[in-house]
């Protein structure tokens, strides 16, 4: 915190974005210690963009550290974090999904899928199955049932409108 301290005081605010990009990629279970850290410093805005940053980490990292800023009782900032990943392009979240499920990681792919229908339309949800529609389209509807019966439903019709069987 000491080198993020100095250069903020100095006014070398692009170092000391790139320091927090670099923390973002700090093990998940740091996340929340950073948290403490940065807001007992008078750092709450950097921590806003630490947060900002590590909702663009790989997909497996995004939900660990999700999961670890949830589990230090920081579920509001766990929460954002997955609404913010789950931005990304439809493909590339279709592939994320497909590739955490074949490492047989279902809570991942459970988290990052409720995120992911509870923050987009069902017309760019079903955009999402593209790389895989056999593995995705029984994934993203099963997660949008958790969600409620009405999303479950508007996701058929989407999927169905973008010619994929339910």
């Amino acid at each position: 915190m000491e080198r993020l301290i100095r250069l903020r005081t100095e006014g070398r605010s692009g170092e000391a974005h790139v320091l927090l990009v670099e923390l973002a990629y700090w093990p998940a279970a740091r996340i929340p210690l950073l948290a403490a850290s940065l807001q007992r410093s008078g750092l709450t805005a950097d921590w806003t963009t630490l947060l900002w940053e590590a909702a663009s980490l790989p997909a497996d990292r995004l939900v660990a550290a999700a999961d670890a800023l949830v589990e230090a009782g920081r579920t509001a900032d766990g929460e954002q974090i997955l609404r913010q990943g789950v931005a990304r392009p439809a493909g590339e979240i279709g592939a994320a999904v497909g590739a955490l499920a074949a490492e047989g990681r279902r809570r991942e792919v459970d988290a990052l899928l409720d995120a992911y229908v509870r923050v987009r339309t069902p017309e760019e949800a079903a955009r999402s199955v593209a790389p895989d529609p056999r593995l995705l389209v029984p994934l993203l509807l099963a997660a949008a049932r958790g969600v409620s019966d009405e999303r479950h439903w508007d996701l058929v019709h989407a999927l169905r409108v973008a010619g994929f069987t339910t």
